[in-house]
């Protein structure tokens, strides 16, 4: 749809700028002024048009850019790599700037040009050449041709952007509705030429130009409104350029109207009485016959919206090779002879199965399956894999296993082949209701009920579709299911004194609960078992550690204590000394000491404190020859 607005966009500032170049050859061609002036005004529609486009071009982009960031934000599972920043949307920024900077100036712009041109042209006017009485029948028909152009494509514009609520065509559209209004005034002006009232066609150019001087002054005042207007988040701002006064000329029946009952309510006196009146009550017959001609004759334009398509019959017969009419405007016989049926073809329609919908409950928001949300709702056989067991016991072969289910399955289509849908059957609309009906009941008896509440939506959905396919098929009924869903089901909802959904829910909730404990204790056993796989672990390896270390100190300790006992046999008395002194040494090690002197002895006390040469570190010394190496050093 959106590439149908866009090209229906190429299509307008081409058809404005294709009259506009043709329409200033024709003018200066009949040298009629209103035709000249004429062109200014579609040479504006040809630049708002053209602009309107390229803001066109700029949604689109940033509508692709949304779906694009929400398909990779879907794919990555919301990562904070995906958040909405500023540089996640270039083509929204873009569009933002042009919206910020270029349309207010490309407004500023159009006024200025607007003025100038009103002011060029009025100035022109006093001077300007009488229109060519030879060459008038020949702009008179080229410039209704104009007309007629313009006409139907600003209709088709304007009804599409009306419709759709596409704003960004209704600039282009009003341009080229008022521009196919000058032209039919030109063509009339060519005519009063044709007719020896060449002053009319000054008259016209004169009018004109000051429309296109209320047009500046709309310009400008909406330039300054703009200025002070609020700015609200979200709000969408009505375009800039677009001109309410052009729209409101393009459909000059409402202003006449408007100015008739201005007029009578001004100056207070009726129409009757007038010579106009009376005029009019004379040729009533012929004003009256020539407006229903027109009317009979304008059924011979028929416009076919966007989603729609036409079937084009003459006496109650299709017409052969044109049987099918697409969007767009087309020309036919008038009524009776031939008529167009309209459908909604390219529109996705759709029917719910199993309820009847009320208007009202529709409305609400929250779906409970305790609480009805449709005017009537039908239960439905399903099957049981569970067979049921009596309370009498009696014979349980002879209980049948089923269940009752509420269903709303909501069945969206398409009409594909339109031939078909029309004339193969009375009403395919109810005859696909019907089919779609029956296949939902034959598949529901032939499911487990527990199956198709869980696991089993998702491929029900799908054979539903295909068989409801399978049967429009073979009775050729030209649409294409698209989708069905089963996004609504539910045990009957029953009353006050038997709550079948509630008591549902409350088994479910007990199994769903049961489940929880049973996963909790499994989670559980999950983690005490290796923790304590763990500690025994560990409890042995300290074991074994301290084995080995004990074992390793005893064995120390009696090697040492046969090495003491070798040294005390060699020399008992420097062995106890060595002994004491080095124990000694050990405890007072970390301890300050304190030398006390005695006064009253004449001891001599001698301290070396110098650092001894280890025995290890002099046996790799290198001495001179003659020198004699210590004992200690010799072994």
């Amino acid at each position: 749809m959106e590439r149908n607005i866009q090209r229906i966009g190429v299509v307008n500032w081409l058809t404005l700028l294709v009259l506009a170049a043709a329409s200033a050859l024709l003018s200066r061609y009949a040298t009629t002024a209103a035709g000249i002036v004429g062109v200014a005004f579609l040479g504006f529609g040809f630049l708002v048009a053209a602009v309107s486009y390229f803001q066109m071009r700029l949604e689109e982009r940033e509508r692709l850019e949304q779906l694009e960031f929400d398909e990779l934000k879907k794919a990555k599972g919301g990562s904070t790599l995906f958040t909405e920043q500023g540089d996640t949307f270039p083509a929204r920024r873009s569009r933002q700037q042009f919206e910020k900077i270029l349309v207010p100036t490309f407004t500023a712009l159009l006024f200025l040009l607007q003025g100038a041109a009103a002011w060029r042209f009025w100035k022109w006017l006093e001077k300007a050449p009488s229109p060519s009485v030879d060459r008038a029948p020949i702009a008179m028909a080229l410039y209704a041709l104009f007309f007629l152009t313009l006409f139907l494509l600003g209709k088709y514009s304007a009804g599409l952007a009306r419709l759709d609520r596409q704003r960004l065509l209704r600039p282009g559209a009003g341009y080229m509705m008022l521009t196919s209004l000058i032209c039919l005034i030109v063509a009339a002006t060519e005519a009063s030429t044709f007719f020896s009232f060449s002053n009319v066609d000054l008259i016209v150019a004169r009018g004109l130009c000051l429309v296109l001087a209320l047009s500046a002054v709309e310009t400008l005042i909406g330039l300054v409104f703009e200025i002070y207007r609020p700015r609200v988040k979200g709000q969408e701002a009505r375009l800039l350029y677009e001109s309410r006064l052009i729209g409101l000329l393009g459909q000059p029946g409402g202003l006449i109207t408007t100015a008739a009952q201005a007029l009578d309510y001004q100056f207070g006196f009726k129409v009757s009485e007038t010579w106009f009146y009376k005029f009019l009550e004379k040729a009533l017959a012929w004003i009256i016959l020539l407006q229903l001609a027109a009317l009979w004759l304008s059924t011979a334009f028929v416009i076919i919206e966007p989603n729609e398509q036409g079937l084009l019959e003459r006496f109650g017969r299709p017409v052969p090779g044109r049987a099918v009419l697409e969007p767009g405007p087309h020309l036919k016989l008038p009524w009776p002879i031939e008529e167009v049926y309209r459908y909604q073809t390219r529109a996705i329609q759709s029917f719910i199965v199993g309820v009847v919908s009320d208007p009202e409950l529709d409305k609400e928001k929250t779906v409970l399956w305790t609480k009805p949300h449709y005017k009537e709702e039908f239960n439905m056989l399903v099957a049981s894999r569970d067979q049921p067991v009596r309370a009498d016991n009696a014979d349980a072969s002879r209980t049948v296993p089923v269940n009752l289910l509420t269903v709303s399955i909501p069945v969206q289509y398409r009409i594909t082949n339109l031939v078909a849908w029309a004339y193969n059957h009375v009403n395919a609309g109810e005859l696909l209701e019907s089919l779609a009906n029956r296949e939902v009941v034959r598949y529901l008896v032939n499911v487990d009920f527990e199956n198709i509440m869980s696991a089993g939506r998702l491929s029900a959905a799908a054979e539903l579709l295909h068989r409801i396919q399978t049967r429009a098929n073979e009775f050729r009924l030209g649409v294409e299911i698209v989708f069905v869903g089963l996004q609504d089901i539910h045990p009957p909802v029953g009353n006050k004194t038997t709550p079948v959904a509630a008591a549902f829910e409350q088994v479910v909730g007990a199994m769903q609960q049961k489940q929880t404990n049973i996963l909790s204790a499994r989670a559980y056993e999950a983690e005490r078992i290796p923790e304590a796989q763990a500690e025994a672990t560990n409890l042995l390896a300290r074991a074994r550690g301290d084995s080995v270390t004990r074992v390793a100190v005893a064995r120390a300790e009696a090697g040492q204590f046969t090495n003491q006992i070798a040294a005390y046999h060699a020399s008992p008395s420097v062995y106890l000394q060595r002994t004491y002194l080095e124990t000694l040494a050990r405890a007072l090690g970390p301890a300050v000491k304190y030398v006390v002197a005695a006064t009253n002895t004449q001891d001599v006390i001698l301290l070396n404190l110098e650092e001894n040469i280890r025995p290890d570190i002099l046996k790799n010394l290198i001495l001179p020859p003659d020198a004699t190496r210590p004992p200690e050093a010799k072994k």
